[in-house]
């Protein structure tokens, strides 16, 4: 990263003149630099077009044209802060590299003749669409809100909710060329310092030319275990979900550019939780979320089940002599589970790259001709078919679209090792799953608690939803300062 810093030249022509090359006013169109002439003294806007606040602009030239020179005396730049350029969001730099740089973030800077300083006004504004309930995070009742692509939008969202005076936002770049914005957001009260302190370091780490795919290039970084398919960090676009985990010590990381706020740490469990659990009665929620955790269940170990039962009939307790496939097909039952899985997640990236108006077509499509045709051919039994479907259902109702495909990689993991060594392979393959995921940790923190290592009250609290007012205690592992709510 450039660390180098350039104080303004005593000459106002090569401060403009430096200005104009770093930023290659000459070469691009959308970079604007107007000559000025306001109270007997030369001045430079640099600006680009389309973050620039054109209102805003044009009212605070007006202000200026009215300067007359004696007003600007003693102090040009004091009297200019303070009193002729009446905004908000204004500051001063003194490192032309630096105030080069956050133009190209969206703020106006202005040089001004005999100033050993540069005005920064920051009268930006990103093209951005209004908050809207996220598609992966809907809910029957409650706000309809969401993030969005721009960062302000974000953190405003967020306070919204959390008008707290210790809730802190701290801000800061990553990205050697992109220089793309980062907020780091907690509860200074609640959240542990130490973590928060680490997470910072971490962040300011991160050497890179830039975050194309935001906020999962910074998980990469942070998060280590490249090739380790189960996610560390939880992502939302609910503004109240972010601003629950933030009330028990949770630390959020917003990202411009990106409506997916990562919420750090994340547990396995937490993957699991959704806010239509806490927007129903306690017993409702507690039983749709034994219901997603069954379904959760059922699309891991179903498939892999199934197929040891098919393949060893000798399994079955009497009285369950009908499972298993009436007719085995013309292909043999493991590979029509792995064409079935990859037939699947063809139909998904289809779906996603289907047009909306085109989109009940191809269900049409995958029903009737890839799912009933197949069948009646004789390419799969109607077992398989029903089977994948329970499994599929498992991973569309994991309320984490991470999890779900993680979990998928393990159910066809645990289909081979079933396969290949038959009763043993399934049950090593289930006990390996079990260590891999017990060891592993999210931000020194294991990954599996509170089942491993075991905590009554935070696992009770995790499997039935207790009802919030019974919840009067934050998780102990974010080590919060407050532990009591």
């Amino acid at each position: 990263m450039e660390n180098n810093k350039q104080h303004l030249f005593s000459s106002f022509p090569e401060n403009v003149a430096y200005v104009k090359e770093r930023l290659g006013v000459d070469e691009s169109f959308d970079l604007i630099h107007l000559d000025l002439e306001y109270a007997g003294k030369r001045m430079a806007l640099f600006v680009i077009d389309g973050f620039a606040k054109d209102d805003i602009l044009h009212l605070l030239m007006k202000f200026l044209a009215k300067i007359e020179p004696e007003d600007l005396e003693p102090d040009p730049l004091s009297k200019l802060l303070k009193t002729y350029i009446p905004y908000i969001e204004i500051d001063q730099e003194d490192d032309l590299n630096k105030a080069s740089d956050l133009v190209l973030g969206g703020p106006a800077v202005l040089l001004v003749e005999g100033m050993d300083k540069v005005i920064i006004i920051d009268a930006r504004t990103y093209p951005v669409r209004s908050p809207a309930e996220p598609d992966l995070e809907r809910v029957v009742r409650g706000s309809r809100d969401g993030y969005v692509e721009t960062i302000v939008f974000n953190t405003s969202l967020t306070r919204r909710r959390v008008r707290d005076r210790s809730l802190r936002m701290e801000y800061m770049q990553i990205g050697r060329r992109s220089k793309t914005d980062i907020c780091v957001c907690y509860i200074a009260d609640i959240a542990d310092t130490e973590r928060v302190d680490k997470l910072k370091e971490t962040l300011k780490t991160i050497d890179t030319d830039g975050l194309p795919m935001a906020e999962k290039t910074v998980e990469e970084y942070i998060s280590g275990r490249y090739w380790n398919p189960y996610p560390t960090i939880r992502y939302t676009e609910r503004p109240d979900t972010a601003a629950a985990h933030l009330y028990e010590g949770h630390i959020l990381i917003i990202i411009d550019g990106s409506p997916s706020v990562m919420i750090t740490p994340a547990t396995y469990w937490h993957h699991l939780q959704h806010a239509e659990e806490y927007r129903q009665k306690p017993l409702v929620g507690a039983y749709l979320r034994m219901v997603r955790f069954i379904a959760v269940i059922a699309s891991i170990f179903i498939l892999p089940l199934y197929y040891l039962l098919s393949v060893n009939p000798d399994l079955l307790p009497k009285g369950m002599e009908f499972i298993g496939p009436n007719e085995m097909g013309t292909i043999p039952l493991l590979l029509q589970f792995l064409l079935a899985e990859a037939g699947i997640d063809m139909l998904r990236m289809a779906a996603i790259h289907t047009p909306s108006s085109l989109a009940t077509a191809l269900g049409l499509v995958a029903a009737i001709m890839i799912g009933q045709v197949s069948v009646e051919v004789g390419w799969f039994s109607n077992e398989v078919v029903l089977y994948l479907a329970v499994a599929a259902i498992g991973s569309y109702a994991t309320p984490s679209y991470e999890l779900s495909l993680a979990n998928r990689l393990v159910r066809i993991f645990l289909l081979l090792t079933t396969a290949a060594f038959g009763v043993i392979g399934y049950v090593a393959g289930i006990t390996l799953w079990i260590l891999y995921i017990t060891k592993m940790k999210t931000f020194n923190i294991a990954y599996f608690w509170p089942f491993l290592p075991f905590s009554y009250r935070a696992f009770r609290d995790i499997l039935i939803r207790s009802p919030i007012p019974l919840k009067n205690r934050r998780p102990t592992f974010l080590n919060p300062q407050d532990p009591d709510r």
